[in-house]
């Protein structure tokens, strides 16, 4: 998760456990706006079979249907599924087995993605082959609810969300943008995947292009510090949102806190 830095440095932050392991999070992010209930992301899922499962030593006791539920929702009620990138540990849940049959998780609702990702990842290079798979992604253009943003149209989202696109980690990945009580928030996916990642040499060596992800993880950060953005972690285990701050060291994370703790 974090590259050619040593373990002895980044332990310091993000401890690892005896199987030389970290814990992370499989955060989604639900925004209702303008008469739309829009799911960014949706995990893993759980059709995956044992074999693939077993490496990912998944834990904890959230699920998507648990998560929604407690908000008064259920899966028939998104309209939009979001998905920053196609990996399996954002996109798995977008699909389920049904009788046997792949089908779409959420019944009634747009899938997007961006036409970029989508070709890179129906053509996979060897680094991330592992993590495209296909049962994910197919079934949604069968179904022919598969959708591609274009982040220079406004018409496609409620205009407090935009997209910005980020192509280190992988093809194209999409990093939504929300207009929030007077806040700006941005769900920064796999650019900077935990607070610990937030240091521009802390690449995890997943990344296609890491030098890449180094440049524009760069330049998001004094963007997000000059204007005060909120960032919204999808792995940090432990914290949802932070604010940053300039140090002696570059920029940092200044406040950690939950999304509900958000005021205008």
């Amino acid at each position: 998760m974090f590259g050619v830095v040593p373990k002895t440095i980044w332990s310091k932050i993000a401890p690892a456990d005896e199987n030389n392991l970290i814990r992370l999070a499989m955060r989604s992010l639900l925004i209702e706006d303008n008469g739309r209930l829009i799911l960014v992301d949706t995990g893993i899922g759980d059709k995956q079979d044992q074999k693939l499962m077993r490496h990912y030593y998944l834990h904890g006791h959230d699920s998507t249907d648990k998560s929604l539920a407690a908000h008064g929702f259920s899966r028939d009620d998104i309209t939009d599924v979001y998905l920053t990138h196609l990996h399996l540990d954002h996109a798995g849940g977008a699909v389920k087995i049904v009788n046997g049959e792949y089908v779409p998780a959420f019944p009634n609702a747009r899938y997007w993605t961006n036409q970029s990702q989508w070709d890179w990842a129906m053509n996979p290079n060897d680094r991330e082959k592992a993590s495209f798979l296909k049962e994910n992604l197919l079934p949604l253009k069968e179904y022919g609810v598969l959708h591609f943003v274009d982040p220079d149209a406004r018409n496609q989202f409620p205009q407090n969300i935009s997209t910005r696109i980020s192509s280190g980690h992988t093809e194209s990945m999409m990093i939504p943008v929300l207009q929030y009580k007077q806040k700006i928030v941005v769900f920064i996916a796999d650019l900077i995947p935990t607070t610990a990642h937030i240091p521009v040499p802390y690449v995890p060596g997943y990344d296609v292009n890491p030098l890449q992800t180094m440049k524009e993880k760069a330049a998001f950060l004094t963007e997000a510090f000059e204007n005060e953005y909120i960032l919204f972690f999808g792995h940090d285990v432990d914290f949802e949102c932070c604010t940053l701050q300039m140090t002696e060291k570059g920029i940092r994370v200044k406040e950690t806190f939950p999304i509900s703790a958000i005021q205008p």
